[in-house]
């Protein structure tokens, strides 16, 4: 339940302070942590003191005390001295070790209950009564971050998000894949969409400064109560995986941003193959040159307007409209009218769709 690293850091504190010398067991006698330079007491001597009904007892100038998790015996605390002082220091430091079991159980049992609360595997009614017994306000503003990173297992950038997090009491840091960090952040009541957006920023700017890596964060809606922090989730895998297909070239995506993509994410590929070919008959945008290619996306990007795309584009005016009569001829859209553009786009954005569901089979 807790390191032997945790262990040795709190008895060497309490040595500190103390002066007194600290050897902490497990109920087979092995030694965990220990502020002695060598053992000076026998595991047969431990296993006795375990085996017996005594919470704490003076042997070999030692005093032992026992360390209770739920009524289950988990350790076997010595310190080295008979005098009263010693007895009255031992007592304390056994009550440190037994407050920190019952912290980090705490701590394991609530991140349990989050990755159940994620995946959808309790039952209404589980969710409020273990959250009640854990002490997290069932009644409260959340939102669900992931942090993607581009290594599996990537022990550095979770430390890291921890450690962004540590002064945050109430938010919940997990994991329930191998690429994936989650979070799920409490809000204050004046916090916003805007806010979401900043805190993911820092996010992606201090991860890839950290760990030298590409860093994607997506973030579903605000939710008010505790069971539906699994729907903020899932609407945050959506949001990044919709991310991934056509928005490239952000790092950070929010899923109530996400717009048409977010509709076309959930159409049937048949469906897809269906509307491709009833808007370009057998081509495929990807058939257009690169010439044309730019052209369209750019007239997109300055939302229609023929004077600014072709400055941007360093063309005159009279090229582009030649331009975009040409495509017109081709596919019978005229992307100066807006009902066109929007067929157009939307066909290009299921092209996308097409091709990225296509790589994933594979």
């Amino acid at each position: 339940m807790i390191s032997n690293q945790i262990l040795q850091s709190t008895i060497d504190g309490l040595k500190t302070i103390t002066r007194v010398d600290f050897s902490v067991s497990d109920t087979d006698g092995k030694v965990l942590a220990t502020t002695l330079t060598e053992p000076e007491i026998q595991e047969d001597v431990i296993l006795s003191f375990a085996a017996s009904p005594a919470e704490s007892q003076v042997m070999s100038g030692y005093q032992f005390f026992k360390v209770f998790d739920d009524h289950q015996l988990e350790y076997v605390l010595l310190a080295k001295g008979a005098s009263d002082d010693v007895y009255m220091v031992g007592k304390m430091a056994a009550f440190q070790v037994q407050n920190l079991l019952v912290a980090y159980k705490e701590r394991f049992d609530k991140d349990n209950f989050i990755k159940n609360l994620l995946l959808d595997n309790l039952l209404l009614v589980d969710i409020y009564n273990r959250a009640k017994k854990l002490h997290i306000e069932i009644n409260q503003r959340r939102v669900v971050f992931i942090v993607e990173t581009q290594h599996e297992k990537d022990v550095n950038a979770l430390e890291i998000v921890k450690s962004m997090f540590a002064t945050k009491q109430k938010d919940f840091i997990t994991a329930v894949d191998e690429r994936n960090i989650i979070i799920v952040k409490e809000l204050k009541s004046a916090e916003n969409y805007e806010d979401m957006d900043k805190l993911a920023s820092i996010l992606v700017d201090t991860l890839t400064a950290e760990t030298m890596t590409k860093v994607h964060v997506a973030y579903g809606t605000v939710v008010n109560e505790i069971k539906e922090v699994s729907r903020s989730y899932k609407e945050a895998k959506v949001a990044l995986e919709v991310g991934k297909i056509f928005y490239t070239e952000k790092n950070v995506v929010a899923y109530s941003s996400l717009g048409i993509g977010r509709l076309i994410y959930q159409l049937p590929i048949p469906l897809c193959r269906m509307y491709i070919k009833e808007i370009f008959d057998n081509r495929s945008p990807d058939d257009f040159d690169e010439e044309t290619l730019t052209t369209i996306n750019k007239f997109f990007e300055n939302s229609l307007n023929v004077s600014e795309t072709s400055r941007q584009l360093y063309i005159h005016r009279n090229t582009l409209v030649y331009r975009l009569d040409k495509l017109q001829k081709s596919t019978g859209l005229d992307l100066r009218v807006f009902e066109d553009a929007i067929t157009f786009k939307i066909a290009l954005m299921v092209v996308k769709y097409m091709k990225y569901m296509e790589k994933q089979e594979y």
